[in-house]
């Protein structure tokens, strides 16, 4: 459902890039929160953990909860799936539905909504060893999402840094652990260790191709190039993903310019970019995606098809974020640094970014608090 690499350039400046999957078009916003903006997260039967952002952040969010009219929606109700602060951390919500489980929590202790999370990590913290000190000490529950279903929070959380830190927070069957992540890449399930070891399955793998060879005194040549991919595992799972993704963050071209790194970075993601129809599962034959309650898909089948909702790449040290919707062929740019001097909430619907111009900050700040 969503694949999620760090790519670096000739000096070793890192770039995320991340794609979201899923089977429909969802209400994303765009949320800028300055320094200073007051954040409650609340579990029921626990005591309010409240805080202030110490950083800027810029995100896409997902409603919690399908708004009413008695009910209107609220910025609290907005949750973070991809973000970046103004620190050059970055945080990106992944699925995983193995995270459910039973969590033995103390009832006089602040506990952190995982639903919270990126908004907590962002507002919060410079680097990914500061946010595992944290959570050593923080706890974290998942919650029932009544926007999916009731489902406990069927997601895990990879946190990367401008100066090479990377972890992986992952809720196995609810039990919380912190992974620092060697290769800064992450997909679905399995489990993030199974991951780092089926890696030594592909030990093989080099983008050197190989395109002569003999058998017996037969001789062999390929007529073209691109023999060396051949090993990579074709499919769309998460487990071929997951090679895949390692593959391209290790071998694409090392740009020696941010903007040329971006565009690197871009054609990277491509390979991961997913239109509707490509695989597809039918109900009857146990397909099994993430559905959404209260929402329909004006584009519905007898079967479910998972597609690239969006695409984003992440300069962490520029402070720019770049997003391609499902409907575009062009990446949009927002600029973190260009918002220092907002300091106020904005939020803009995800889809007003469809066609915009390709630097859509100032959209972002004319928009009312």
């Amino acid at each position: 459902m969503c694949t999620a690499l760090i790519y670096q350039d000739a000096n070793g400046k890192p770039y995320l890039g991340r794609t979201l999957e899923l089977t429909l078009d969802l209400p994303y916003q765009v949320v800028y929160l300055p320094a200073g903006f007051p954040v409650r997260s609340e579990i029921e039967g626990h005591p309010a953990l409240e805080y202030k952002t110490a950083h800027a952040l810029l995100s896409i969010t997902m409603p919690v909860r399908i708004p009413t009219a008695a009910a209107p929606m609220q910025i609290a109700d907005l949750k973070v799936l991809e973000g970046l602060n103004d620190k050059g951390l970055t945080f990106s919500l992944l699925s995983y539905p193995a995270a459910a489980g039973h969590q033995s929590l103390e009832a006089t202790r602040a506990v952190l909504s995982a639903s919270d999370l990126g908004s907590w990590i962002l507002g919060s913290f410079a680097t990914a060893a500061e946010v595992k000190a944290a959570l050593a000490a923080q706890p974290v529950s998942l919650v029932p999402l009544a926007v999916l279903g009731g489902v406990e929070s069927p997601f895990h959380y990879i946190v990367n840094d401008a100066s090479g830190g990377s972890i992986v927070i992952e809720f196995n069957r609810g039990a919380m652990t912190v992974y620092d992540n060697p290769v800064r890449v992450m997909t679905n399930g399995p489990e993030f260790p199974w991951h780092l070891t089926n890696l030594a399955n592909y030990s093989f793998l080099t983008n050197v191709d190989k395109s002569t060879g003999s058998f017996g005194t037969f001789k062999v040549g390929q007529p073209d190039s691109g023999i060396a991919t051949a090993g990579l595992p074709a499919s769309n799972t998460s487990v071929g993903r997951f090679v895949r993704a390692a593959f391209y963050a290790n071998y694409a071209e090392k740009a020696k310019t941010p903007d040329r790194a971006l565009l690197t970075l871009a054609h990277v993601m491509n390979n991961f970019d997913r239109p509707r129809d490509i695989t597809i599962d039918y109900p009857q034959d146990g397909g099994s995606h993430m559905e959404v309650a209260g929402l329909s898909d004006p584009n519905a089948q007898e079967y479910a098809t998972e597609f690239t909702c969006w695409t984003s790449l992440t300069d962490l040290e520029r402070g720019q974020f770049l997003i391609r919707g499902y409907d575009d062929i062009n990446f949009t740019r927002l600029d973190l640094t260009a918002l220092a001097s907002v300091g106020e909430p904005k939020v803009l619907p995800l889809a007003k970014l469809s066609g915009a111009a390709p630097d859509a900050t100032g959209l972002l700040k004319g928009v009312a608090a």
